[in-house]
């Protein structure tokens, strides 16, 4: 690509080897980031406050089990329209919309008293926030070339486990000085500077206008096979690619919302912790959970420098986080909080690493325009996934007390998912689609 497509700049040089490319994309991810952050803060808010909820309102374990299942069938929904909504509308509109409708519901949770209404708000937060990784991952396609998407798709994941940390510092802080209704509240101004902050920063690689020609001819290195035409998705259900997708985020993406929605509430019943002791833990866990994230999306480069190709490189990577995961089932064994934290910080950092690398499979199966339905189509199945968990997990914990079983489907869930991927999608084959 030798010549400029976006506005002209003073950068029109060749690009010859060697030559600096310009870090314009890791600003962009940079904003990625933030945004998940925020949503992530939003999304934590519940769990942090279910042992305080159960005292003030009488939530049951069953009705924690509803009200999540709420937000994940919404979410569900929500996937439905987010991924093409996002591709038709494009990614600076889509994202501000998007943040704009899941912050408002975030705060209309301090307006909610009982659980039918917590229910309803949930609900509405659910449907907001399915919008924010089809558009993430669809930015990331835009933004990067194949070869670093699984990194700064790491990189902005990292954000999810950022917010989880910041709501377990600010929540129960807020909490235990202004009460729990405040707690809902506070991620508000968070989400209006972030929308100006896009709304004067973002713009698509060709029409930035201080984007150099050589990186924008580094990041669309593979434009000629990686654009393609629009396609409706359920067009997209009929190639296997879009299966093994969406069927290795139904299996693995709810041991993720298990972990967000019940570890504060594992903490508290098996080693007594209460709301002031509650971050320490949680802090850790996810902390662990960055370091995964962000490495699991930088390690397919160095097994690529041994010799694998592109696509075995990911499939290596992924091997290796669901390997990581299986010890969690022993948790169940252990006395020490220290130790179990320790268990659960291998266990969250590997599923990190795991959904860096398959939320990258479908940029590296399907074409840009593609990327975002595909995106929506797979957040939808994990979503399914989530609420037949909650629903689940609400009722094994009022009956049986014990979280045994909910930790032995976290272990062995991602290698499930990964044959799966095999089987459907054997060397992330590429789609091709007819023109």
């Amino acid at each position: 690509m030798a010549d400029r497509i976006g506005p002209a700049t003073e950068a029109e040089e060749e690009l010859s080897p060697g030559a600096p490319v310009g870090r314009v994309r890791w600003t962009i991810c940079a904003m990625l980031f933030v945004a998940t952050s925020i949503n992530y803060m939003d999304r934590q808010v519940i769990a942090i406050l279910k042992p305080t909820l159960e005292r003030t309102i009488g939530m049951t374990e069953v009705d924690f089990g509803y009200i999540v299942g709420a937000f994940t069938i919404a979410y569900a929904l929500g996937l439905l329209a987010a991924g093409r909504f996002v591709d038709r509308v494009g990614t600076r509109i889509g994202y501000m919309v998007i943040m704009a409708v899941w912050s408002l519901s975030a705060m209309g949770h301090a307006l909610a008293n009982t659980v039918l209404e917590f229910g309803i708000a949930r609900f509405s937060l659910g449907l907001g926030e399915s919008g924010n990784f089809p558009a993430a991952i669809k930015t990331t396609a835009e933004w990067f070339p194949q070869s670093e998407r699984s990194l700064a798709t790491g990189v902005f994941n990292s954000g999810a486990n950022v917010g989880v940390v910041l709501a377990s510092l600010i929540v129960p802080w807020v909490t235990l000085r202004y009460g729990w209704h405040a707690a809902f509240l506070v991620t508000g101004a968070f989400s209006a500077l972030w929308i100006l902050w896009w709304f004067r920063n973002y713009r698509k690689p060709t029409d930035h206008p201080t984007l150099t020609g050589a990186e924008l001819r580094f990041i669309y290195q593979e434009a000629a096979e990686q654009m393609g035409p629009s396609t409706p998705w359920v067009k997209l259900l009929g190639y296997r690619q879009t299966w093994g997708f969406a069927i290795g985020k139904f299996l693995t993406d709810p041991i993720w919302w298990f972990y967000l929605f019940w570890l504060p509430s594992f903490f508290s019943a098996r080693f007594h912790l209460n709301l002031s002791h509650l971050g320490l833990p949680l802090i850790l866990v996810y902390n662990a959970s960055t370091v995964g994230s962000v490495g699991g999306g930088w390690l397919p480069a160095p097994f690529q420098r041994l010799g694998l190709s592109a696509t075995h490189a990911r499939l290596g990577a992924m091997l290796l986080c669901a390997c990581l995961v299986v010890p969690v089932f022993l948790i169940n064994y252990l006395h020490s909080e220290w130790a179990a934290i320790g268990l659960l910080s291998l266990a969250a950092a590997a599923h990190q690493g795991w959904s860096a690398n398959l939320f990258t499979t479908a940029s590296d199966m399907f074409p840009r325009s593609a990327v975002g339905s595909v995106t929506g189509i797979g957040g939808m199945a994990g979503s399914v996934g989530g609420f037949l968990l909650a629903t689940f997990a609400g009722y094994i914990l009022q009956f049986t007390h014990s979280y045994a079983s909910l930790f032995a489907i976290a272990a062995s869930a991602y290698l499930v998912a990964l044959a799966v991927l095999h089987i459907l999608a054997p060397g992330l084959k590429k789609v091709e689609f007819a023109v």
